[in-house]
Formats: C-alpha cells, structure tokens, sequence
C-alpha cells in the first residue's frame, strides 16, 4: 500500500521538495509555510523495508543476513549508508577499536558475551 508521501517522492523522481500547506479537514485549518517530510520519509522504498525489517528483528544483523540472503559486510555497508543519510541525532560514541572489533565478534556469533569480557580485562 503505497501512502501519499510515497507518491510524492515518486513524482519528484528522488529530488528534494518542501510542502508548503498542510490542512485537517476536519476542523477546517490550512496551515501554510514550508514543511519538509520526516528524515526517514527521504529515504528510498528500499532503504525504508529495510530499515523496518532491521527493526522489527530487534537489530539482528544475522537475521537480516538470511532475510536478504545478504552477507554481514553488506548489512552493515548498507546500514552505514543509510545512517549517513539520516543527520537526526548525533550517536558519535568514541569506542576503541578493539572493543568495537570485539562487539562485531559477538554480534556475528563468532565469541559469546562471556568470552568477550574475558577478552577485555
């Protein structure tokens, strides 16, 4: 079921456009300005599905690895790529490398959380 603003998106051909009324019908208001649509609105149909089945598997990169039949590399390239599509919040965390190296170990299932705290002592 495709919404209007999909619709929207379609017709601009993936071009950026501001929506300049906004009306409830039922209480009779119009308002006008320029409104942009939500960040996540911007993003292609794709990138939305995705983003929703990322969701909807509670972050599992190993299950969207089967979902996509994609491998982890990808997931996390084409979550990277749509992260940086999306300036909403910053979520600049300064992680060491190693126990980022560490935390990718545990969520491809190749340490468990056990080993990995013996790993970080």
């Amino acid at each position: 079921m495709e919404h209007s603003w999909q619709k929207l998106l379609s017709m601009t051909g993936g071009k950026k456009f501001v929506i300049t009324q906004v009306r409830v019908p039922e209480d009779n208001i119009t308002i006008e300005g320029n409104f942009q649509l939500p960040p996540f609105a911007e993003l292609s149909m794709e990138d939305q599905i995705f983003i929703a089945a990322f969701i909807k598997t509670n972050g599992s990169i190993k299950q969207m690895e089967s979902i996509f039949n994609i491998s982890y590399p990808t997931v996390k390239n084409r979550l990277n790529r749509i992260a940086a599509q999306l300036d909403i919040v910053d979520v600049s965390v300064q992680v060491s490398s190693s126990v980022s190296s560490i935390l990718d170990r545990i969520e491809r299932g190749e340490i468990t959380a056990s080993d990995a705290l013996k790993e970080m002592e």
